[in-house]
């Protein structure tokens, strides 16, 4: 029979500490949003693991779950005031699918002033596919940032069924037309140049896709996360630019010389 033990649980970020947290700096919004991201997956393979157990878990398993979750918690209330505190944080948080945590992170990556275009946005984001990295080479992009902007289109996925859901439903038109043209064989060259650079398993499904100049679903999903991904940047890019500014930011060069690409008005 277990004896009674007490565990002694987590501090809670203090009132004034939490408020203070709109002055972090974008170096330390950084580190938290990844510190927040790590303590996620570490919560959840730990769940996993816990659940796998043949026994019903030690209460210390039980207590480290739950104190687990609730520094997560903590570290997201920080993000939370520091997202909401910047004037384009509390516009872009209105959008479904962007949380505390992803404001704070696209906020904290993304230097304005460098960022005279939309495009810079996306190529730093590793989002811009004529930007190759080679091996040996220095990486053209921001590997956290991109890490973020794939969550987001995670994100805009899940709220896809929502009626408010902008990027959602950006998200599933694309998917429907980019289906459509797939079908049509549009993307036959893309098919045959990933079977040529990559080796492909002849039994997996992608194989498959390509082989007959598809793209596998898996692909077509991808693509259209990414489409409204770089929408929702091309948007931040333009609301925020306007903001330092004072100024209309420039239009994309995608939106101002391809006649098949239209421009979608910032909802934001």
């Amino acid at each position: 029979m277990q004896q009674p033990y007490e565990l002694t649980p987590v501090q809670k970020l203090k009132s004034d500490m939490k408020k203070a947290s709109v002055t972090i700096t974008e170096n330390e919004a950084r580190f938290l949003v990844d510190s927040y991201y790590q303590m996620q997956d570490d919560r959840i393979r730990a769940a996993g693991q816990v659940r796998s157990m043949d026994n019903e878990p030690h209460d210390v398993l039980t207590w480290l779950g739950e104190q687990s979750s609730v520094l997560e918690n903590q570290v997201k209330g920080a993000l939370d005031v520091y997202s909401a505190g910047h004037p384009i944080g509390q516009r872009i948080r209105s959008v479904d699918g962007v949380g505390p945590v992803i404001a704070a992170g696209l906020l904290a990556h993304i230097d304005i002033t460098k960022a005279n275009t939309a495009g810079s946005i996306w190529r730093y984001a590793g989002l811009d596919p004529t930007s190759e990295w080679k091996k040996g080479t220095k990486r053209p992009h921001n590997a956290s940032l991109k890490t973020l902007c794939w969550k987001l289109g995670e994100s805009f996925v899940k709220v896809s069924g929502k009626e408010t859901a902008v990027y959602g439903h950006l998200y599933k038109d694309r998917k429907a037309d980019e289906l459509i043209r797939n079908e049509n064989g549009e993307f036959a060259d893309q098919a045959a140049a990933k079977l040529e650079k990559f080796n492909i398993g002849k039994t997996t499904d992608a194989y498959k896709a390509y082989s007959v100049g598809k793209l596998p679903p898996a692909h077509i999903h991808a693509r259209a996360k990414r489409y409204a991904v770089k929408m929702f940047l091309s948007h931040l890019h333009e609301a925020w630019y306007e903001h330092h500014y004072n100024k209309p930011a420039p239009v994309p060069y995608v939106f101002a010389h391809a006649d098949h690409v239209h421009k979608m008005e910032c909802p934001f």
